[in-house]
């Protein structure tokens, strides 16, 4: 597949320019609904099976075929982490509000991990071909494993990363609007919402050492690799408000998700040495296991309205008031006079 520098710099520079757009549209704090949410995914959704077919028509039906397969998988995948997503807002109490900002940057950050690890990942299949064995020994071992916690989530209170967090960043027990950082008596200390962007960074890593060995197995191809990933990664901030309320319905989705690990795993084994699954018979797999699994879920809860993910009863932090906003000192340079009182007096005239 001929894919030229420039080539490269043009879909970096559309992803930049989508994620500018989106940031524009969502810059005022406010609670984003399901017609919203379900408008931006249909442009992203259409955005991602666009550039494929530009990919099938440009380069053939095998590399559009290896996009589309590339592309399920990371969006099936992306949609148990707006789960975790989830799970994390609610134990934290995050403000409806306040959501959006955590989500475009925590998808910033992915779009860079991602392309670090996708880098990685071909340096190491191009100089070391046998780290393919390790790679889908991990997805069958991940695969299992899914399948053995299905009824298991993430317990934020339990997480090392929060815990390492709270002892070694001073932290406000407030949040201050979207204010990642704050300063309070000439001290720099980080908001919650700051503590809620580390935990969804640190579960997208989690999730991206799945997911790109797991893409590999279905194409060669590092530009596929990497434009399948930041297409479906582009839509997670929308799938989440669309989604978020559904996380109860999904019952045998991280069954399907954790099928079609091990299943990809089976085809990255037969493709080393002894046979090549062919692209068409692979994607149709991977759509028929997701398939399944959604309407089976959706079967089994019919009749279950939507339903946030319950908060704690005290939750641990609350929203700053106005007067409270209004004391913050200014973050970097000198601290404001809080009263034109509290100045020295001025000397007798000379």
């Amino acid at each position: 597949m001929d894919t030229p520098l420039w080539l490269w710099f043009a879909v970096i520079a559309f992803i930049v320019v989508m994620l500018a757009i989106d940031l524009v549209a969502h810059r005022k704090a406010h609670v984003i609904g399901v017609k919203e949410a379900a408008a931006w995914s249909a442009v992203w959704i259409a955005l991602g099976v666009g550039f494929g077919v530009i990919v099938w028509a440009v380069w053939g039906a095998d590399f559009g075929q290896q996009y589309f397969a590339g592309y399920l998988i990371e969006k099936s995948l992306a949609v148990d982490n707006v789960f975790v997503w989830a799970i994390i807002f609610a134990y934290f109490a995050v403000p409806p509000q306040f959501q959006h900002r955590v989500l475009f940057l925590g998808v910033l950050g992915a779009l860079v991990f991602r392309g670090i690890f996708i880098a990685g990942g071909a340096l190491l299949i191009q100089n070391f071909s046998w780290i393919l064995y390790i790679f889908a020994a991990f997805l069958l071992y991940t695969g299992f494993r899914m399948i053995r916690q299905r009824d298991e989530h993430l317990n934020p209170d339990q997480s090392r990363v929060l815990g390492a967090f709270r002892r070694l960043v001073p932290m406000s027990d407030t949040f201050h609007g979207q204010r990642l950082l704050v300063r309070k008596g000439g001290l720099i200390m980080a908001t919650p919402l700051l503590a809620v962007l580390v935990l969804v960074e640190t579960t997208d890593v989690v999730f991206a050492v799945d997911s790109i060995p797991a893409i590999f197995a279905v194409t060669d191809e590092v530009f596929l690799v990497f434009t399948a990933n930041a297409f479906a990664i582009l839509g997670l901030r929308a799938m989440y408000f669309l989604l978020a309320d559904l996380v109860h319905r999904f019952v045998y989705l991280k069954l399907g998700l954790a099928l079609v690990l091990m299943w990809v795993g089976v085809k990255m084994l037969l493709k080393i040495d002894v046979y090549y699954i062919p692209t068409p018979l692979s994607l149709a797999v991977i759509a028929t296991i997701l398939t399944v699994s959604v309407v089976a879920s959706l079967r089994a809860t019919r009749g279950q309205d939507r339903r946030s993910l319950p908060t704690p009863a005290e939750p641990p932090f609350r929203i700053a008031t106005p007067d409270e906003d209004a004391e913050l000192e200014p973050l970097f340079g000198r601290a404001r006079s809080r009263h034109r009182s509290e100045r020295p007096a001025a000397g007798p005239p000379r």
